[in-house]
C-alpha cells in the first residue's frame, strides 16, 4: 500500500526532512497556544467552502464534529503535539485529517502565510481585551487606596529630592492617568489589528471564488457599524507585522509605567521613607539576614521592563530587512509577542494586587511634607502676589534659603529681624505661605492637588470606572 507524504511536505521533496532540521525549524512546541483560534479560524472557512461549493454540506457538518473533537482532546491534555509536523496548523489539519477525509479539503484557497496573519491577530485581539480589563482592575486599586488616605499629605520629588507638598491620591492619580493612556494605546491597537487576511493565500490571493467578507463577520472582523473589514492587499497581509510590534510598543510603555510604579513602592517601603507597608504575602526575607523584607515583587515587576523593551526591539530587528513578502524569520515573531503580553498581563495583575494589600503610614508622610522648605516657592508666590518681580522674589527666598541653612535653623523660624535683613519687603503675611494646609487649598487649579481639584478627579474616575 502507497503512503501519503506527511502534510507539511509537497510532492516537491523525496523524503523527510533531517532529524536536526527538522527540530530547528518547528514552532509547534510554542505556537501551539493558538489552538483554540485555529480552530474557530478553520470553522469559518470551512463554512465559507460550504457556501461556494467546495465542500458539501455533510463534509461541512464532519469537519465540525471532527474538529470539536480535536478540541476537546487540547482541552482534555491528551492531544500529541507532533515537531515533525512543524506547526499547530499542521498538526491540528492532521489530526482532523485522520478522523475526516473530508479534513483534506480544509486547506482549500488559503496558505499557512494568511493562516498564522489570521491566527496571531485572532489571539491578540483577546489578549488585548484581557490587558485592557488588568489595567482597570490595576486602576481601581490605585482609586481604592487614594480614597482610603485621601487625606493624606507627602512630598513631591524632582530628581528625588523634596520638592513641593502633594497630596497621597494625587501621586495615585497620576498613575492613573498613565494607566488610562495604555488603555487608550491598546485600543487604538486592536482598531488596526482588527482587519482578516485570510483569503490572501500565499501571496497572491485565490482563483476561487472565496467569500472573504463572510469569513471576516464571521470571525468579528467587523467595524462599528458591523460591517466586515479585510486587508486590501494580498501581499502585505500575509507579511504584515506592524499590529505586533504596535502591542509590544504599546507593552513596553505598560511595562515602563508599572516599573515607575514599582520604583516608587520600593523607595516609599524603606526605613529612610517609611511612607507605605506593604503586606508580608508580596515580599520575601533574606537567606542570610533573618529582619529583612524585600520588596521583591516591585523589584520583578521593575525588572521585567527590561525584557518587553528586548522583545520589541527584537521585532523591529527582525522585520527591517525582509523583502517581500512571507519569509520564514516571521517565525520569529511569536515567541516575543507572546512574552511580552504574558510579562505584562501578570506584572499588572500582581502589582495590582499588591496595591490593595498595601498601608499607608499617614504620620511619616505628613512629617516629610511639613518640611518648610517645601514651601519655599509659596513664599515666592507671595512676594509676587505683591508685585515683586518674579527673578528677584526667586533670588530673595534663595537667600532666606542660605540663611536658614547657615544658621541651623528651620526656613519658617527665622525672626522677623532677620526676614528684614534678607528684604524689608518681607512681613507677616508673607510668613502665612508656610501654613501647610493653606498652601494646598491655594493649589486650586485643574490637575493640581489642592483637596477639591483631588475630589473632583476621583469622583470623575469613580464614574469612569463604575466604582461606588
Amino acid at each position: 500500500m502507497k503512503c501519503s507524504p506527511p502534510i507539511s511536505r509537497s510532492g516537491r521533496f523525496g523524503g523527510a526532512p533531517d532529524a536536526d532540521v527538522a527540530q530547528f525549524t518547528q514552532s509547534v512546541s510554542f505556537d501551539w497556544r493558538l489552538w483554540e483560534h485555529d480552530i474557530l479560524g478553520s470553522l469559518a472557512h470551512a463554512t465559507m467552502l460550504k457556501e461556494i461549493g467546495v465542500l458539501s454540506a455533510g463534509e461541512l457538518r464532519a469537519i465540525e464534529k471532527g474538529l470539536a473533537a480535536v478540541a476537546r482532546e487540547i482541552v482534555a491534555g491528551k492531544f500529541k503535539w507532533r515537531p515533525d509536523l512543524e506547526d499547530v496548523h499542521m498538526n491540528i489539519e492532521a489530526a482532523l485529517t485522520r478522523r475526516v477525509p473530508a479534513g483534506a479539503k480544509l486547506h482549500t484557497g488559503r496558505s499557512r502565510n494568511d493562516q498564522i496573519a489570521l491566527v496571531v491577530r485572532m489571539w491578540l485581539r483577546d489578549e488585548i481585551v484581557e490587558l485592557s480589563a488588568g489595567l482597570r482592575s490595576l486602576q481601581s486599586a490605585l482609586l481604592t487606596l487614594a480614597q482610603k488616605y485621601s487625606d493624606v499629605l507627602m512630598p513631591g520629588y524632582t530628581h528625588l529630592q523634596r520638592a513641593q507638598p502633594v497630596s497621597f491620591p494625587h501621586v495615585m492619580l497620576a498613575y492613573m492617568e498613565m494607566f488610562d493612556r495604555d488603555r487608550g494605546r491598546l485600543v487604538d491597537c486592536f482598531h488596526r489589528l482588527n482587519v482578516c487576511p485570510l483569503g490572501s493565500g500565499a501571496l497572491a490571493g485565490s482563483t476561487l471564488p472565496l467569500d472573504r467578507d463572510m469569513v471576516a463577520s464571521l470571525l468579528g472582523f467587523v467595524d462599528h457599524q458591523g460591517r466586515p473589514r479585510v486587508t486590501q492587499n494580498s501581499m502585505d497581509a500575509v507579511s504584515d507585522r506592524d499590529f505586533a510590534v504596535e502591542f509590544c510598543a504599546a507593552a513596553a510603555l505598560i511595562a515602563a509605567h508599572l516599573s515607575r510604579l514599582a520604583e516608587d513602592w520600593i523607595l516609599w517601603m524603606t526605613a529612610e521613607f517609611e511612607f507605605i507597608t506593604v503586606a508580608d504575602a508580596y515580599t520575601t526575607g533574606s537567606s542570610l539576614m533573618p529582619q529583612k523584607k524585600n520588596p521583591d515583587v516591585a523589584e520583578l515587576t521593575r525588572g521585567k521592563a527590561a525584557r518587553v523593551y528586548g522583545n520589541l526591539m527584537s521585532l523591529l530587528t527582525l522585520l527591517k530587512g525582509l523583502p517581500m513578502t512571507y519569509n520564514r524569520d516571521l517565525q520569529e515573531d511569536k515567541e516575543r509577542l507572546f512574552d511580552s503580553a504574558d510579562t505584562v498581563r501578570n506584572a499588572a495583575n500582581v502589582m495590582a494586587a499588591m496595591i490593595v494589600n498595601t498601608t499607608v503610614n499617614s504620620d511619616h508622610c505628613r512629617a516629610a511634607a511639613s518640611d518648610p522648605l517645601l514651601l519655599a516657592t509659596d513664599l515666592l508666590d507671595s512676594l509676587v502676589r505683591k508685585g515683586m518681580p518674579f527673578r528677584q522674589a526667586h533670588h530673595v527666598v534663595g537667600v532666606a534659603v542660605a540663611v536658614a541653612a547657615k544658621l541651623g535653623r528651620p526656613l519658617h523660624r527665622l525672626t522677623p529681624e532677620q526676614w528684614r535683613d534678607i528684604d524689608p519687603a518681607i512681613d507677616a503675611s508673607d510668613i502665612e505661605a508656610f501654613d501647610l494646609n493653606t498652601a494646598m487649598a491655594r493649589r486650586n487649579l485643574p490637575g493640581a492637588p489642592a483637596p477639591e481639584q483631588v475630589a473632583r478627579q476621583i469622583a470623575r474616575w469613580r464614574k469612569i470606572l463604575a466604582m461606588p
